[in-house]
């Protein structure tokens, strides 16, 4: 094999574009019990470029109209070539069952991303504090795996929630890393654990004093947080409680917060529609006041790809080429892409005509 001509094959190699390109999955893996990792590559001969600790979303074939669907990568990004995602299917989650039972080696989806702010790359600090539960553990896994191939001598505490040994996602792996990172601790938290399984960690809930037990300096550290809502509400409600500075607490969530009622302008002789210009689509659509601008193309037949509807997963990002838009969203875009006109569409209401590339 002629290696210059390889290497410079790999210089020529564009980041991956989910405009442009499509992900094939390549391998499926059990992690634990209903966990599962599917792993992608491009469809064309492409890198990916993202934060450890960053989401796509998926968009299923699963039905008459597809499924969107926002998962965190359990990848690195210090391996550019593929990504994984690690899912755990609840009771009554479908898009989750039709991946278990359907992606396989081979097939391609849509996918949109990475985005997201969850990130040590972006919130970066002297030392971390990593508290998750569940499958809440994949960008945690994600920021280790970064950190280990780019500074192994990275200070982590690491405390991971599960309900019984057997449903700790990643351990063996995770194990592993305690002997490549020196200054990486590592603990779990059972709720219940068999005699025969021989646990002889932490059992119960996440406490201040398994914290403090883990991590004495806790205080002193930048810490991220992932799991259910309720998990996270309740580690927030501990460490404030113990004078952390929230400034330096990062929780991933992709439930979005109550939006205040619109309030809708409405000016003499009746309500006034503004008109939305899909660049790409070529049509001008009408939008009603208070309506979204996903409203208004959904109205008039254009699709524009969204997951939470909530401001948060940042699927439904737009460019904005000309007028003026109100828009609330709750973190679904970063500061550098509002700046070069991105907007959501979940969340974005025309102030006056406009024109987005959609």
């Amino acid at each position: 094999m002629n290696m210059n001509v390889s290497v410079r094959h790999l210089d020529e190699m564009q980041p991956w574009n989910d405009r442009q390109h499509q992900l094939e999955c390549v391998a499926v893996a059990e992690e634990a019990p209903d966990v599962m990792t599917f792993t992608f590559r491009s469809d064309k001969a492409n890198w990916f470029r993202y934060n450890a600790g960053q989401f796509v979303t998926l968009e299923l074939p699963a039905g008459d109209e597809p499924l969107m669907r926002t998962y965190t990568l359990s990848s690195s990004p210090s391996r550019p070539f593929s990504i994984a995602v690690t899912v755990k299917a609840q009771k009554g989650s479908v898009g989750t069952r039709w991946m278990f039972e359907n992606l396989r080696p081979g097939m391609r989806l849509r996918a949109y991303g990475p985005l997201g702010d969850f990130s040590y790359a972006r919130h970066s600090g002297p030392k971390y504090l990593f508290i998750s539960a569940g499958s809440g553990v994949t960008p945690m896994v994600s920021m280790t795996r970064d950190m280990s191939d780019r500074a192994p001598d990275s200070d982590i505490a690491f405390l991971h929630c599960a309900r019984s040994p057997d449903d700790i996602m990643f351990r063996r792996e995770l194990d592993g890393l305690t002997h490549v990172m020196p200054k990486l601790s590592l603990a779990y938290i059972v709720e219940t654990a068999r005699p025969r399984d021989g646990w002889a960690g932490f059992r119960g809930r996440v406490d201040l004093a398994k914290i403090a037990s883990l991590a004495p300096d806790f205080l002193d550290r930048t810490v991220f947080c992932c799991g259910p809502e309720p998990f996270m509400a309740a580690v927030r409600a501990t460490l404030e409680k113990a004078g952390f500075d929230m400034g330096r607490f990062h929780q991933e969530s992709f439930q979005p917060a109550i939006a205040e009622p619109m309030v809708v302008d409405v000016a003499e002789g009746g309500e006034r529609a503004a008109t939305i210009g899909f660049a790409l689509a070529g049509k001008d659509i009408p939008c009603k006041p208070g309506q979204t601008i996903l409203q208004a193309s959904r109205a008039g037949g254009v699709r524009i790809p969204a997951a939470c509807e909530g401001g948060i997963c940042g699927t439904c990002r737009v460019l904005k080429l000309s007028g003026e838009v109100e828009m609330n969203h709750n973190g679904g875009l970063l500061d550098d892409e509002v700046e070069e006109g991105y907007i959501l569409a979940c969340c974005s209401r025309p102030k006056t005509d406009i024109v987005i590339e959609a």
